[in-house]
């Protein structure tokens, strides 16, 4: 078995996946917690299953735009909260395979995924709003315990039937009552159990922290948040609306190219990853406003790449460097090695300042054009100063510069404090 390095290595080399939020709640395009939210019983849901008809080629469609968004994996909520399968299951006839357009939608998700090259990963839901045992164990015991037996014996279906699987992205563990914290989630779904029979059937997977227990990732969402040292982490965010992960028709605010792009990289600047949603309309198409964000970043991501995958903490004073009062108001440092990638948000124009910069540049260029800069360094006061910078951005989005040090760039101590006045 591989060990825990290991096993992120394609994970931290990644920095960017798409997730994929498509379920029977599309169709009344009000997003994915509607049956709660609402309080629809489940026989006044049922319904919606026998109108579930994706097109027969829209998880391809979504695989091949999360490959021209220049993402290196993607995640495919094989059952939400509201317990519908999109995978052939023994133990539901709840399912796409059984109801509505009678397809396992999760094989051939799986198959496009593979086809344009990217990693899989499935989104698993524990908790499924069908079972009276989830919200009230102590009335309903038989139906809770029937409730754990079903996820555990739908996870070993999807860990043995699609071949290997890449990441599982556990979600719902917490209680209903919010009540006992970790240890009475790990109690109740039989988390260890669960975890060490996924294991068993995928020795390299990757698994996240919803189910109670570490695991591998941490999975904040709708903020960027900096991985912990040696820890994987994926900050998961939607196009729109923070409470839209699932289609919604009225959804009016859009993030813009720019802001997908910072957060992007402020990701990358603390070695997390970005999992960025999209919710498929009732007929499994991805909208036009989706369409063309992801376009957009994939676009950046041909010239700046670099910038980005596996990318590495940098000490040099960045826009969104935490703890740190200086600010540099170009943007963020990213780093691999002794490369430095200076992300421009807000271009300087012909002349880009940093200071405090304690190791010695050496060279410097665009990233995405090769256009070689001019470097003026002063060990003293740590100035450094790039020259040569086209008048205009070279990306409206974010310009990267690229900068060689003579070894890992570090911040220069700065003593006194008003030494620069003098």
């Amino acid at each position: 078995m591989k060990s825990y390095s290991e096993r992120l290595e394609w994970f931290h080399a990644a920095r960017f996946g798409i997730y994929v939020h498509y379920g029977l709640y599309t169709l009344l395009e009000r997003g994915e917690w509607t049956m709660y939210s609402e309080r629809i019983a489940p026989q006044n849901y049922d319904y919606l299953a026998d109108m579930f008809q994706p097109a027969v080629n829209a998880a391809q469609e979504w695989c091949s735009l999360a490959q021209r968004a220049g993402a290196k994996y993607i995640v495919l909520t094989t059952r939400h909260h509201e317990g519908f399968s999109l995978f052939d299951s023994a133990y539901s006839d709840f399912t796409s395979a059984k109801r509505g357009c009678k397809r396992d939608i999760v094989r051939e998700y799986v198959e496009a995924a593979r086809n344009e090259g990217l990693k899989v990963g499935f989104y698993y839901s524990l908790l499924d709003w069908r079972y009276p045992g989830y919200f009230n164990e102590k009335k309903y015991p038989e139906n809770k315990e029937a409730l754990v037996q079903y996820v555990h014996n739908q996870v070993r279906e999807l860990m043995s039937n699609y071949g290997k699987i890449d990441l599982l992205e556990y979600d719902g563990g917490w209680m209903a009552d919010l009540q006992g914290g970790v240890e009475r989630q790990i109690d109740f779904w039989r988390s260890r159990e669960l975890n060490r029979m996924v294991r068993s059937l995928q020795p390299d997977i990757i698994i996240n922290n919803r189910s109670g227990l570490e695991e591998d990732l941490d999975t904040p969402e709708q903020v960027i948040t900096q991985a912990r040292p040696g820890r994987g982490c994926e900050s998961c965010m939607c196009i729109g609306d923070s409470c839209c992960w699932g289609y919604t028709r009225f959804n009016p605010n859009w993030k813009t190219p720019v802001q997908l792009i910072q957060h992007l990289v402020n990701a990358a600047q603390g070695e997390a990853n970005y999992l960025l949603n999209i919710g498929p309309q009732p007929d499994g198409r991805v909208r036009i406003e989706e369409v063309e964000r992801l376009q957009a970043v994939g676009d950046w991501l041909k010239d700046n790449e670099k910038a980005i995958r596996n990318s590495q903490r940098c000490e040099l004073i960045g826009s969104s460097l935490p703890g740190v009062v200086d600010l540099n108001l170009q943007g963020p440092w990213t780093r691999r090695g002794k490369i430095g990638y200076w992300c421009m948000f807000r271009y300087p124009g012909s002349t880009a300042t940093a200071v405090k910069v304690g190791t010695r540049p050496l060279r410097a260029r665009l990233l995405a054009t090769g256009q070689e800069l001019q470097v003026e360094y002063n060990a003293i006061s740590g100035k450094m100063m790039l020259k040569g910078l086209p008048d205009l951005p070279q990306n409206p989005y974010c310009t990267v510069v690229e900068v060689e040090f003579e070894d890992i760039p570090q911040l220069q101590a700065e003593p006194d404090l008003a030494a620069w006045l003098v």
